[in-house]
């Protein structure tokens, strides 16, 4: 006998499918690491996070205001309206510490001493003034392509004297620190524009800079003497027996104003809502965006879903092909060896073709290939791929 004869054939060595790993999961762990992974690689694009943070940011700071507002509003539904007359010393003498922290008092306009006097109309008197210079021009806007209209202070001056609230019996209330209250709104007594005028060569320029001056506003306003007032503030007894009215030490917003009372909390009632309005369309705008991204990571999340089952499943076909081969005869080892060749992935040319591109049906590579496409289009017709299913060979 031959040495050759005693030699035992040469197996060929078994070689393992990149899907060949062991298997020592549970399908629930993979799903939990699958999620995880996701939301590590979701990527947020730049535009839908600064839409969402300045959707949010602008609702957070609506809110904030509308909060102000309700708790104002709040305060004047709660607070007492007080008739102005001889009985309100006594009242604020028998309050602990002399002093109502929020109430309603209305009297007529009363200087303490000499009265503002108007500078464009003769005979007004009054105890604040304003007089305000203001000039109008217009700017080109290259956005539009038109001219817009614009307006700037130049000068502003308020002038205020003391003066009091006088109700029935003469009974009165100093106002303290007029101009620190809100919606003071006095007459205007004077307005004048003054048109501007130019030559050839300030049309020129004007073109040129882009600025066209329309002229100033000359305006004066005053609240005049013996007009009704409504005060909202902290009402105190001083030590000599002098009702006054201040802003609130609490931090509560001091009104004075020519309105009613009525027509206060209704307009303060109306700023409420549209500030509660402004706050929930930016709400619901972040939450929009919030859905659309969590839309989109559950879809990409369905993706690697699909692809982790298509692993998995590749994998087992990988594992149950190699089985199958190495349990083959010698005298089949020629032929087995050609039809793996001529069924080998036309991108490595080493691993067997392993999965159906669809729509197109093209049976050319195998599934670690695929998944390193650089573009989802088949490598024979270039038509893009949809969806891959494993291939199953009898």
């Amino acid at each position: 006998m031959s040495c050759d004869q005693n030699k035992k054939p040469i197996l060929p060595a078994k070689t393992t499918s990149v899907f060949e790993r062991p298997v020592t999961r549970g399908v629930r762990r993979d799903c939990v690491e699958c999620v995880l992974g996701g939301m590590e690689e979701f990527p947020v694009r730049m535009v839908e996070g600064l839409c969402l943070g300045t959707s949010l940011a602008i609702s957070g700071f609506f809110y904030y205001i509308y909060r102000k507002k309700r708790k104002t509003l709040d305060k004047l539904n709660d607070a007492p309206q007080l008739t102005l007359d001889g009985k309100l010393a006594d009242l604020l003498n028998v309050t602990p510490g002399k002093c109502l922290q929020y109430v309603v008092i209305e009297g007529a306009v009363q200087p303490l001493g000499e009265p503002l006097r108007s500078q464009f109309q003769e005979g007004t008197v009054g105890v604040v003034q304003k007089l305000m210079l203001r000039e109008h021009k217009l700017v080109w806007n290259s956005l539009s392509r038109n001219w817009t209209d614009s307006e700037r202070v130049l000068h502003q001056r308020v002038n205020a004297v003391p003066f009091s609230l006088v109700g029935s019996d003469q009974a009165n209330v100093r106002v303290l620190c007029p101009l620190e209250a809100s919606g003071l709104e006095m007459e205007i007594i004077h307005e004048k524009f003054h048109q501007a005028t130019y030559g050839f060569t300030d049309i020129i320029g004007q073109y040129l800079s882009g600025e066209k001056p329309k002229g100033q506003l000359e305006t004066e306003e005053i609240l005049k003497v013996g007009a009704t007032l409504t005060g909202v503030g902290e009402l105190i007894l001083d030590t000599d027996r002098v009702l006054k009215l201040r802003p609130p030490t609490d931090g509560s917003e001091y009104f004075l104003t020519t309105a009613d009372f009525e027509s206060l909390r209704l307009e303060q009632e109306g700023q409420a809502v549209v500030w509660q309005v402004l706050a929930s369309v930016f709400a619901l705008a972040g939450s929009a965006i919030l859905f659309w991204l969590g839309h989109r990571y559950y879809r990409s999340l369905r993706v690697r879903w699909d692809q982790e089952r298509l692993r998995r499943e590749f994998e087992r076909l990988g594992a149950g092909g190699t089985g199958e081969g190495s349990t083959a005869g010698d005298t089949q080892e020629g032929s087995g060896e050609q039809a793996t060749l001529e069924n080998a992935c036309v991108i490595c040319l080493t691993q067997p073709r392993s999965c159906v591109l669809l729509e197109c049906g093209h049976v050319c590579c195998c599934y670690s290939c695929y998944q390193a496409l650089p573009q989802p289009t088949c490598p024979i017709c270039r038509q893009a791929i949809k969806r891959v299913v494993p291939l199953y060979q009898a």
